[in-house]
């Protein structure tokens, strides 16, 4: 085979879609796609030489990608690697536009998708192109000021396309030295770096070349990961390319020194709840790891000698397990689901890999690392019970079924059984369906599992007939969802079943094993379970016919829910017959034929199911079928009809409709059968047509319909498992051998119906007979020579469109000549023609075009005389849109059909051993939707006059009177857009002439017609809004000028709502379009490849040298024409707002339009930028708002270019780097932090320094070449007035015009909405321009205003000042030193002013402001800004709040700078700490706030030195000496506050205090800022905290304990290192013997948690486990009760997530305690009192009793072992006294709550004994007694 094919092609195709092999025309496939794959190359080749982007080169694309579509990668290898190099290079072009990119880029993915098709040696692509492209669209400078618009699909095409690339073996090392220097943790270049590596690091490598490969940054990357504690967002990124290096690299990593580490981040990424009250910090819900890339890095990690993360798994499982129990719900549980959806999937899709995979040139796994056996097992074994409970969990089934399937595939033995017992319980219960539809669903994923039994699992099949007989009860009128999964369950198993039955093998065949014996047998139960579903289904009809299901009122449509389970029976029983043995089969047919003709059925519910119940039996064997059914029914309406005045009846005899239906149905078979009853249907067609009644023609149109495409259409006829059916004798085939067999592929011999000429013939004849009729009575009628009522004319179009429905594959398409002039282009644009099996014939008359040529004539008569008949129009509208694409298939059929086939198939195949070993009946139809498919395509469809003239009659009913009919045509209309090629641009100029202003005649209906045409649908083409400028310049300036049309009202609420639609979804959909076409050399090279290249040859060759020029020359025309274009429209637009009559909205939208024309690469046309300076000013805020954006962005095109110059940082410093990598501060970088003694406080020093403005450089390593601004001498000159631009000139004028600023900032410090309103990032970008391109030529007219408004303290003045300010700092970046001197000695005294009237309302402001102001600036270069705010935060002249808001603005500074003013941190912290022991509590919570800040710099991260800022360890320890008496005091500490005027010095102990309080906030601050906890140093705080909080949730409590209690939370739930945690048990075991029990309470809270969050990581230390356990166990024998008992609920939550093992010596220690005698009681007086403190004995004993107590209520959902025993020792002391009969008592009540589900299993545990006492214990007892 692929010998002969090779010979036709001429080369081995790469992958090509196996299914068109399949088709019945297979044999024309080879040729043809030869054909259109040369034309493809000839074309596109040429076309890129001929530098045509644009239609050539996307034109061809297009058909490329479709040919993907049609074929797969059906060309050679070299052609493969030329496409990708072509569009590689077509993709990178800069400054392309961006809608081609992402259409190049689209296709480039498609044919990089398949990996293993191209080695690295056959294609390495460069990877720097592409980093380009993807920064200058993510991380574009210009897009933020609205100079470029990309769409929002962008970010993840790109990102899909990086992934997909090949890159060479030296791309490791460069990325890394591009990208380290970012890695600044402080800044936000450290995720943007951390991004690129998880994007583009290769991790495909073969092994020799790993050193050039991931060794080259795996330790850094993984130490960075470990030790970062915080969860900053970039972590998720390192864990997705920790999870894509696992997968690639299985078996060359070693993960196991991190094992525990991974496993602990990833428990805690679930956010899951642990203990009573848990403060959860916000960054740990948003920043949590992606599941998928968590998932397969799990699944890549198992296996292996020690197979250690399988341990791992089982505790990650057996720690979450609970949670998956459906009485849980919350947040974390889709997290938890998807976990358990995906790993088994993953572990699958790894056994395919290891085992079934064809090797390629990916390095295969190592053998030592496969999944062995036993590693599959134990994998299974850690799912299987959190699978088994999710099963029914409150988010549905869905995902327990999707991992039971898998788990299936790999251990069937492991998982069925289990599900199966929870199955016939639920087949049996009524009252509880939930089971019922879940345990279904999981079933129906395991299906094939079940059948195919294998050698682990031979007694799988034994199951299927009991599961189907069972379920037969589910089929149930009353329960909908009930009804429908046992359909499905049903369906599912008789597909994989064939219905024959075999139990006469036993006596004949004595070869048959025992399982098959039991199956023969078995088999004898087919006929019964055929029969009874039947039955069922008839009682189903029964009860839901019309008159029983509705009101008389009532509608007579199906309701959804009657169509679903329509669709449901008839699939379902036409699978049934399917499959059954023509025994069967007769049997069912007989009873069937009984039930519809024996009842007779209304046409509208009930009897459309049994219809569609007869049309599955005549489809599956129609020869049988049609000999009852075809003469039963034609005799009956042939007698029914036989009265004259039948035809005239309004309303027919109900027996008559329901055999009209009947046949109609039955009749849907293939063709060749029907053809024996010809006359008969003709003959009753004939008789029925005519009918008056509605009902009864449009029952007859069905009939006409079903004939013809019976006959006419190709399709497969039959869908058995088996090819060629049952009927064999069993003596040669035994059918329980093909139980759950799949297809084979290879042989699927599928039976096609093909028209015979015979039927050809028979359509014709039908035709001819009834179609020719009808169109000669419409012509007659549109040309008015005869009458016909309206329900005539409706009668009539309804059997034409029925004829059209019937015969469309038939009938050629529309033909004539093509419309020219549309789009000049030198590359041939023709349309591909694919052969779909239907060779027409042109002898006879083509109905397509008679059909047109009526349905135009009485489309227009309609119109003219009677344009209310919109019923008439409907079908018009119809039929126009089959003449058009219909040839057999609808699009929206096909899409959903696809839908469910991707749905079946998902649901029922087998990943684990691939290569589509799907089932039969799946697969031929999935080639049938490859034929469907090629009949659809319709793409780059040439524009021929037809087809003008039905879009332009669409478009006349699009904009005609009735609303209904203009919806219905403009759907058509919009659907053809996108079929022809360039229409738009015909039709678009016509759909603009009724918006134009001139014309009268229009009317508000064809108004709005044309509107709704510009808008199109959510899916179609958008006319306003096509990407090309001659579109643009048309609709644009035409829908601003409709404003004056004298159709437009602005009263009419729906047409204003239209223009604000047009406007949203231009500016939504607007994508800066392009100016520059250029094509690089690069391509133009790779074009010429493609037209040199042969196997197939390009059917055109390389152009000649003339139209080579002629190209460039064309290339060049272009792209000055779209530079004239554009700047064309822009004169357009302003035209239109001259005029003075434009409605405003029309003038917001034309200002709206303008503003998205500005772009980066062309300035704006100087008209516009005097009209953007003049909106400045306008009365309108939109408009005010709209112009700062537009003018911000003018000024960054006038910026003009700075020059850069390379320097040496090792010349600077005087120090040589070191070898190996050392981050932080470093003598290397020292130069670039600020030091006071050094600043630059003179010209000369100024010119000196070498100022470094972006904050990363230099701290973790320094770029291959730091760039920095050349010095001042180098650097253009300032503006001057006589050197300027007009452009420049035009700003220059206005902005030095006094009256104009004076209005503008009049408007800037209005306020807009009261309270809402903040800095505003768009005046800051205005301001910055203006000082950056101007200097400081507009201050003079600035100052007087910036005073005043500093001195008035209101917010939106305030505001102003900011912005302008802000703007200010940063516009001054390249000022000569005088001018900045000047400048700071005007602004220092303002902003001293403006900070001493701070508010409540503009401290933020401020603070953005100043933090706007420093960001990305050298520190020395703000050095008079800096040392200002250092002044006086805490002068306390102000008061308090003066002072909060003075940090507050100072630490928005200093954070901008992070590490380089570690001089000035220290001057703050020396400045802060005296003061630390504020009053007021705002104070307090800001120098929390400044406190993180000042420290956030001191990080513990890898290959980072100690920094020189201040270090948390110094600082704590100057407080622990502070807080001493509060450490070492007994007493309780209680919230002391003095009054302000207290004489004298406060003691130290209140002192204290207050310190205290602000130490709290300092801990509460930097829990979820900073990237390392200082651990050591909390530990000092501990002690002091747990005597401090509270044990009760108490929200009354005073700031302190509720602060307290607030940091304790936190710091539990801290991500600890392996080495903290012997240092926190040991404070904890310190703790646990303090004096106050609320202490020793919270050491048990905090303890859960703690553990919780680090499970893992402890667990990896045997000693750690030991010291947890010996705490809990001391603890369970406190004094006090509360203790004990929360030790208890402890140990029991330890247990349950298996921290600690239920083991005998912890068991022997509890029965032991339990013994303990107790005193004997005294007898007292009756007066006295009962000692109140417990003896020791009664403590040790109730110990004991909490120890059992916490075993037994561990487990809280199964019975394991030891606990039948546990609760007999337990019941010994339900007597005793109390506390102990209290605690006995609260546990057996909560194991009888948690073990009531499921009791019938749980009791199986327990001995006859132990149920009696048990059964005693938990039966209340009685109250008479």
């Amino acid at each position: 085979m692929k010998k002969e094919q090779a010979e036709i092609l001429g080369f081995v195709p790469q992958k090509e879609i196996v299914y068109n092999k399949l088709l019945p025309y297979a044999d024309q496939l080879d040729r043809e796609s030869n054909d259109i794959l040369a034309q493809i190359k000839g074309n596109l080749g040429r076309a890129v030489q001929l530098r045509e982007l644009w239609p050539g080169v996307l034109f061809w694309t297009r058909k490329l990608s479709t040919y993907l579509r049609l074929y797969g990668r059906k060309f050679s290898k070299e052609d493969h690697v030329l496409f990708i190099k072509l569009l590689y290079e077509l993709v990178t072009i800069p400054k392309l536009e961006i809608s081609m990119m992402q259409s190049f880029a689209r296709l480039l993915v498609n044919l990089l998708k398949k990996k293993e098709l191209l080695s690295r040696d056959d294609l390495e692509l460069p990877w720097r192109p592409l980093y380009d492209l993807y920064e200058s669209i993510l991380y574009s400078k210009t897009e933020h000021l609205g100079l470029n618009w990309f769409p929002n699909s962008v970010e993840n095409v790109l990102k899909t396309l990086v992934k997909s690339c090949r890159v060479p073996e030296s791309a490791t090392q460069e990325m890394l030295d591009e990208w380290r220097p970012l890695l600044c943790p402080f800044d936000v270049t450290m995720q943007k770096a951390i991004g690129y590596f998880e994007l583009f690091l290769p991790t495909i490598m073969p092994p020799e070349q790993h050193d050039k490969g991931f060794k080259l940054w795996f330790d850094e990357m993984m130490n960075l990961w470990v030790s970062v504690q915080n969860l900053p967002a970039w972590e998720g990124n390192l864990v997705n390319l920790f999870a894509r290096l696992a997968n690639d690299n299985i078996g060359y990593v070693n993960w196991d020194p991190y094992i525990p580490k991974i496993f602990t981040r990833i428990l805690r990424s679930f956010n899951l709840p642990v203990g009573t009250s848990q403060m959860v910090v916000p960054r740990y819900l948003t920043n949590s790891y992606d599941i998928g890339h968590v998932v397969l890095w799990i699944s890549s990690m198992l296996g292996g000698p020690q197979n250690q993360s399988q341990k791992q798994l089982n505790g990650l499982f057996s720690s979450i397990a609970s949670f998956y129990h459906p009485s849980n719900n919350g947040r974390w549980l889709m997290k938890l689901m998807k976990l358990l959806q995906r790993l088994p999937a993953s572990i699958v899709r790894r056994l395919h890999r290891e085992r079934y995979k064809k090797p390629c040139w990916i390095t295969p796994v190592p053998s030592t690392h496969k999944l062995t056996d036993q590693d599959v097992t134990d994998f299974v074994e850690s799912m299987k019970q959190p699978v088994l409970m999710a099963m029914f969990s409150k988010t549905g089934s869905m995902d327990a079924a999707q991992a039971l399937q898998n788990l299936a595939l790999m251990r069937p033995e492991l998982v069925i059984p289990p599900v199966l017992e929870k199955t016939y319980p639920a087949m049996e219960t009524l009252t509880e369906p939930h089971q019922l539809t879940a345990t279904l669903s999981c079933m129906i994923g395991m299906a094939r599992s079940l059948l195919s039994g294998g050698r682990h699992y031979p007694e799988g099949p034994a199951h299927v007939l009991p599961l189907l007989m069972r379920a037969l009860p589910g089929v149930d009128p009353n329960d909908f969802s009930k009804c429908m999964i046992t359909f499905q369950f049903i369906a599912t198993f008789t597909t994989l079943v064939p219905l024959v039955d075999c139990s006469s093998a036993l006596h004949d065949k004595n070869d048959l094993t025992e399982m098959e014996r039991e199956l023969c047998s078995a088999s004898a139960e087919f006929e019964d379970f055929v029969l009874q579903f039947m039955d069922r289904c008839f009682a189903l009809i029964d009860s839901s016919t019309l008159e029983q299901t509705r009101e008389e009122t009532e509608t007579e449509k199906m309701t959804h829910l009657e169509s679903l389970v329509e669709l449901g029976l008839s699939s379902t029983f036409s699978t049934i017959l399917t499959q059954c043995s023509m025994e069967i089969f007769k049997v069912a047919l007989e009873k069937v034929f009984n039930f519809a003709t024996t009842n007779i059925f209304e046409t509208r519910v009930a009897g459309r199911m049994v219809a569609d119940m007869c049309r599955a039996a005549s489809k599956c064997h129609p020869a049988e079928s049609l000999r009852l059914f075809v003469p039963h029914c034609c005799n009956a309406i042939t007698h029914l009809t036989a009265n004259e005045d039948v035809s005239n009846e309004e309303e027919l005899d109900k027996e008559l409709l329901w055999n009209l239906q009947l046949l109609s149905e039955v009749t849907r078979v293939d063709g060749e059968k029907l053809l024996p009853y010809r006359t008969q249907l003709v003959q009753i067609l004939q008789l029925t047509l005519r009918l008056r009644c509605k009902q009864g023609y449009s029952l007859a149109c069905n009939l006409l319909h079903h004939v013809l495409r019976s006959t006419a259409l190709i399709y497969p006829t039959d869908y058995c498992s088996v090819p060629g059916g049952f009927s064999r004798p069993l003596q040669e085939y035994l059918p329980i051998k093909d139980w759950g067999r799949p297809g084979d592929l290879w042989n699927l011999e599928i039976q096609w119906h093909v028209p015979s000429t015979e039927e050809t013939a028979f359509v014709f004849y039908v035709l001819d007979l009834l179609l020719q009729p009808e169109l000669q009575r419409l012509q007659r009628y549109a040309q008015g020579e005869q009458e016909m009522s309206r329900d005539d004319v409706l009668q009539s179009l309804c059997i034409v469109q029925h004829c059209l429905l019937g015969a469309g594959s038939m009938l050629p398409p529309l033909d004539g000549s093509t419309v020219t002039g549309l789009v000049p282009s030198m590359v041939n644009l023709e349309e591909t023609k694919l052969y779909i099996g239907v060779d027409y014939d042109q002898s006879r008359e083509n109905y397509r075009e008679a059909v047109c040529k009526v349905m135009r004539q009485l489309l227009h008569y309609i119109l003219e005389h009677s344009e209310d008949d919109t019923k008439s129009l409907f079908a018009i509208i119809k039929i126009i849109s089959d003449l058009m694409h219909f040839k057999g298939s609808h699009k929206h059929e096909f899409d959903s059909r696809w839908k469910s086939f991707t749905l079946v198939k998902k649901s029922m195949e087998n990943r684990l051993h691939g290569k589509k070993q799907h089932i039969r009946a799946l697969l031929i139809d999935r080639v049938l939707l490859q034929h469907e498919m090629r009949k659809l395509l319709v793409e780059g469809c040439e524009y021929k006059t037809v087809h003008q003239d039905l879009l332009r009659d669409l478009l006349r009913l699009s904009t005609s009177t009735y609303s209904q009919v203009r919806s219905k045509a403009q759907n058509v209309l919009f659907t053809a857009l996108g079929t022809y090629n360039f229409c738009c641009r015909d039709i678009t100029p016509r759909v603009l002439e009724f918006l134009e202003p001139t014309r009268t005649d229009v009317t508000q209906q064809q108004f709005k017609g044309a509107l709704y045409c510009l808008l199109g649908n959510h899916c179609g083409v958008c006319l306003a809004n096509l990407h090309d400028w001659d579109c643009i310049a048309q609709t644009w300036p035409a829908i601003v000028r409709s404003g004056l049309s004298s159709a437009m009202s602005l009263e009419k609420p729906s047409i204003v709502r239209l223009f604000d639609d047009l406007a949203d979804k231009v500016h939504r959909q607007y994508e800066t379009i392009g100016i520059d076409f250029t094509v690089p050399e690069n391509a133009v090279f790779l074009g010429r490849s493609i037209t040199n290249s042969s196997q197939p040859t390009p059917h055109m060759g390389t152009p000649e040298d003339q139209e080579l020029q002629q190209g460039l020359a064309v290339q060049q025309a272009k792209n000055r024409e779209a530079e004239q274009k554009y700047e064309k429209l822009v004169k357009d637009l302003l035209e239109c707002l001259d005029d003075r009559d434009l409605p405003w909205k029309f003038e917001h939208i034309a200002i709206g339009f303008l503003s998205l024309l500005l772009r980066d690469d062309y300035p704006l046309p100087a008209p516009a930028v005097f009209f953007f300076v003049q909106s400045l000013n306008h009365d309108a805020l939109v408009v005010r708002k709209m112009a700062i954006a537009a003018v911000a962005g003018i000024l960054k095109q006038l910026k003009r270019p700075r020059k850069k110059i390379p320097v040496n940082p090792c010349d600077i410093s005087g120090v040589t780097e070191p070898e190996e990598l050392e981050a932080g501060d470093r003598p290397g970088n020292d130069w670039l932090q600020y030091h006071s003694e050094s600043l630059p406080n003179s010209q000369q020093d100024w010119d000196a320094f070498c100022f470094v403005e972006k904050t990363h450089w230099g701290y973790y390593s320094w770029p291959k070449k730091l760039m920095v601004y050349a010095p001042a001498a180098e650097q253009p000159k300032d503006l001057a007035p006589d050197t300027m631009s007009e452009r420049e000139a035009i700003i220059n004028d206005h902005f030095t015009d006094p009256t104009f600023i004076n209005q503008l900032i009049k408007f800037l410090s209005l306020e807009d909405r009261k309270g809402k309103d903040k800095f505003n990032p768009r005046r800051f970008c205005l301001f910055k321009g203006l000082f950056r391109n101007y200097s400081d030529a507009f201050l003079p007219v600035l100052k007087p205003h910036m005073e005043r408004l500093a001195n008035d303290s209101h917010e939106s003045t305030q505001r102003c000042v900011a912005e302008i300010i802000a703007g200010l700092i940063r516009g001054s970046k390249h000022w000569s030193f005088g001018k900045v001197e000047a400048l700071w000695a005007f602004l220092i005294p303002l902003m001293r002013t403006a900070l001493s009237n701070i508010t409540v309302e503009t401290y933020a402001d401020w603070g953005t402001c100043v933090a706007t102001a420093c960001e990305s600036r050298d520190p020395r270069k703000l050095h008079w800004l800096l040392e200002m705010l250092m002044e006086c935060p805490l002068s306390g002249e102000g008061g308090s709040f003066v002072d909060a808001c003075h940090l507050y603005v100072l630490q928005g500074g200093l954070a901008q700078q992070e590490w380089r003013v570690p001089e000035l941190l220290h001057r703050l912290l020396s400045y802060l700490e005296p003061k630390l022991t504020q009053v007021y509590k705002n104070v307090r919570e800001r120098i929390g706030s400044v406190l993180t800040y000042i420290f956030m710099i001191d990080v513990a991260l890898p290959y980072t030195l100690p920094t020189k800022s201040p270090h948390i360890a110094e600082f704590t320890e100057r407080i622990l000496s502070q807080l001493k008496p509060l450490i070492e005091g007994d007493e309780e500490i209680q919230n002391h506050v003095v009054e302000e005027n207290g004489v004298g010095e406060q003691d130290e102990r209140t002192q204290a205090i207050k310190l205290l309080k602000t130490v709290l906030k300092w801990l509460m601050a930097s829990a979820g800022r900073s990237f390392s906890t200082p651990v050591p140093q909390q530990l000092q705080l501990l002690p002091l905290l747990f005597k401090i909080a509270p044990v009760e949730n108490d929200d009354s409590y005073d700031e302190l304990k509720r602060d307290a209690k607030t940091c304790l939370s936190l710091m539990s739930q801290g991500l600890l290192y392996p080495e903290q945690i012997p240092m926190v048990l040991a404070v904890l075991h310190e703790i646990a013997g303090s004096s106050s029990w609320h202490a020793r309470y919270s050491v048990l809270t905090y303890l859960q948690t703690m553990v919780f969050y680090n499970l893992f990581t402890i667990l990896s230390s045997e000693q750690c486990v030991q010291g947890v356990r010996a705490l809990v166990i001391r603890l369970l024998e406190d004094e006090q009760l509360e203790v004990r008992e929360m030790a208890a609920t402890t140990l029991s939550g330890f247990l349950q997530c298996n921290f600690l093992a239920m083991d005998s010596s912890m068991q022997t220690h509890f029965e032991a305690l339990c013994k303990t005698r107790l005193p004997k009681k005294r007898k007292r007086d009756v007066g006295s009192v009962m000692d109140t403190i417990p003896s020791v004995d009664l403590v040790r004993r109730h110990a004991g009793v909490l120890g059992l107590s916490a075993c037994i209520l561990s487990s809280p959902y199964d019975v394991p072992t030891w606990m039948p025993q546990l609760l007999m020792d337990l019941s010994a002391h339900l007597n005793d006294t109390q506390p102990i009969e209290m605690t006995v008592k609260k546990t057996l009540s909560n194991f009888r709550r948690t073990h009531h589900d499921n009791w019938l299993e749980h009791k199986q545990q327990f001995t006859d004994d132990q149920l009696v006492v048990l059964t005693d214990l938990l039966v209340s007892p009685c109250y008479y007694a």
